[in-house]
């Protein structure tokens, strides 16, 4: 039985692979990473994660373009980051059992460890965006005309981070979410900028029985995402203070990671990794007036 772990990258997002990948041979110098190119700009960024990680490259390079050319003819270039559904690409690769995982990420454990759950379940996610986040996944249509109830919603996910097995998901059931995509909009939330999100969700919620959010093993799992401002750090590792856990992994989700954003301080500990760290200008202080002006012009724009 084999596993390992697929990330999706080019050279645009290269800094972040290297973040992302310090982080998991911190803690595992073992599992086998591949990655999957999001577009023809990669071999710069796989070069790199070769040679430092011994990441190698997703093999079946013609599913990836026979998928690529199902999505464009399906929505005639009318979709939002078709590329990020390469990621449907992990049901079809080389591992039994697989993690995949976003590259504005770092996690803070043998990640790959938590993929024993599978003795029990066909599919695992970790985070919180049931609780509240369903808006940026599906809209009340999805409630309204039958399509989830509420229970089969406890199981929607954030598509940066989830787990599952080769061969649980068909060619042909992707061809028919991206068809059911096509013949009902009104089932999907694209306006969050999270284009595979909806249609990996509803894949799942379609077809997968047996699934997971880690973060219900109990009442104090810790959260993961960045915009969450009360994690403490000690050492390199991020803690929720409310369960003194530590946290397994941090998801940049949605934001910017540049100097001066959230927990930027981690993020450039593990991306200069056993580097010379460079010296970074300090942010420009914000502007208040400003930030409210923007917020009142955007108001005025919805």
């Amino acid at each position: 039985m084999s596993r390992g772990i697929y990330i999706i990258a080019n050279d645009k997002v290269a800094t972040n692979a290297i973040a992302l990948l310090n982080s998991i041979r911190a803690y595992d110098t073992e599992t086998p990473v591949v990655l999957i190119p999001y577009d023809d700009n990669y071999h710069q960024v796989a070069s790199i994660l070769k040679s430092r990680f011994n990441v190698t490259i997703y093999e079946n390079f013609e599913f990836i373009d026979r998928l690529a050319k199902r999505v464009h003819s399906s929505f005639s270039g009318k979709f939002f980051r078709p590329n990020l559904l390469r990621k449907l690409s992990c049901w079809f690769g080389e591992f039994d059992e697989f993690l995949y995982i976003d590259t504005d990420i770092v996690v803070f454990e043998k990640i790959i460890d938590n993929l024993d759950h599978f003795d029990k379940y066909d599919f695992l996610s970790c985070d919180y965006q049931h609780r509240g986040g369903i808006n940026d996944v599906f809209p009340e249509t999805v409630i309204n005309e039958n399509v989830f109830d509420l229970v089969e919603l406890q199981d929607i996910f954030n598509s940066g981070w989830w787990a599952s097995k080769k061969g649980l998901i068909s060619e042909q059931d992707i061809y028919a979410t991206f068809d059911d995509c096509v013949a009902h909009p009104q089932y999907f939330t694209f306006t969050q900028k999270t284009s595979d999100q909806p249609i990996i969700n509803y894949l799942v919620l379609k077809h997968i029985k047996q699934r997971f959010n880690l973060v219900n093993l109990d009442n104090s799992v810790p959260g993961n995402w960045a915009g969450s401002e009360h994690f403490i750090r000690k050492g390199n590792v991020l803690f929720d203070p409310s369960s003194d856990r530590p946290l397994q992994y941090l998801h940049w989700a949605g934001m910017r990671i540049e100097p001066g954003s959230a927990y930027w301080d981690i993020w450039a500990y593990y991306r200069y990794l056993g580097e010379t760290m460079p010296v970074f200008e300090p942010p420009a202080p914000k502007n208040k007036e400003e930030s409210k002006i923007k917020q009142l012009m955007k108001l005025i724009k919805n």
